[in-house]
This record gives C-alpha cells, sequence and structure tokens, in this order.
C-alpha cells in the first residue's frame, strides 16, 4: 500500500501541483493549459513523461471531462442534467467510485475489489487529499482520478461563481 498526497496551490493560476509519497517526495507534477483550449491538465512523473491526460470537452451542452492514462482513454466524467443540483457520472469500465466524491471522500473499486481509498485533508492552506492506494499497479489511474474529480470541482466552482454576476 502505497500513500499519497496532492496539495494545490492556492494562488496558481496555471493549475500546477505535486503529488507527494509519505517521505514528502514528488512523485508526480500536474500541469494545466492556461488560456488554452481545450482545457487539459497533463500528469508527469519523475522524468517529466506524461503518464495521463484530463481533457475537458470543449464543445458540449454540459460539462464533460476525459481521463487518459498511459495513452488509453480510461474514464469520463460528466455532468447529468439537473435543475437543483449539480449532478455528475463517473463511467470507468470495471470502476466504480463509492461515496462522497464530491466532497473527496470516497473509494474507488475495481470489479468489485478496494483498490484505493481517497480523503480530504482539513485545517490546510488549498485543497489538500490524501490517497491511499492498495493496488499499486492502479496507481497512475487513481491519481489520475482524484485529479480529474478535482478539475470537475473546480470547473463547477468557476461557473458558479460566473453565473453569480
Amino acid at each position: 500500500m502505497r500513500h499519497f498526497y496532492i496539495k494545490q496551490k492556492v494562488f496558481s493560476l496555471k493549475g500546477k501541483f505535486t503529488v507527494k509519497d509519505q517521505e514528502e517526495n514528488d512523485v508526480y507534477y500536474v500541469e494545466g493549459s492556461f488560456m488554452r483550449i481545450p482545457k487539459t491538465y497533463s500528469i508527469m512523473n519523475t522524468r517529466q513523461e506524461e503518464v495521463a491526460l484530463i481533457t475537458k470537452k470543449t464543445f458540449s451542452f454540459l460539462p464533460k471531462f476525459y481521463v487518459e492514462v498511459n495513452g488509453r482513454d480510461i474514464l469520463t466524467i460528466k455532468k447529468e442534467f439537473s435543475f437543483l443540483k449539480a449532478r455528475y457520472t463517473i463511467d470507468a469500465a470495471g470502476i466504480d467510485v463509492q461515496g462522497n466524491w464530491w466532497d473527496m471522500e470516497f473509494e474507488v473499486y475495481q470489479h468489485g475489489e478496494l483498490v484505493a481509498q481517497v480523503s480530504k485533508e482539513w485545517f490546510t492552506w488549498g485543497d489538500s487529499y490524501k490517497v491511499q492506494v492498495i493496488n499499486e499497479e492502479m496507481e497512475t489511474i487513481i491519481i489520475a482520478l482524484v485529479v480529474a474529480i478535482d478539475c470537475v470541482k473546480a470547473d463547477q466552482a468557476a461557473a458558479s461563481s460566473s453565473a453569480s454576476f
């Protein structure tokens, strides 16, 4: 089992942050595109090789995010039509997310077997998450999933704040 910590920089325009292990070593680097369409987030390993890519679909009635890991489409997060509260679904073959993923308190299962647990770290400056990867073969997929969910949340927050003006 490996533990990772994702802490976003609060005032970063490009959406740059790192994923650290339990010894506080940088393991992954995340960098968002700035002023580019489509909006993307690239996840790189310590050798600066891209291992995952998150892309927001540009022209869509409802927001949709695609996650690729090692060049393969792994999952899609899409907003469902709803009048009262924003609802999203995660489509991934064999992967099931259970719990409150909007509040970053959830478990990830693959074919019914627990492969990861995610929890929000409280009382921190900026968003911080603790990710426990039980099945280490799923490490990159889990990190990409957590970053993608955080991207969806940030996109929703930006849409809500611009709609209130």
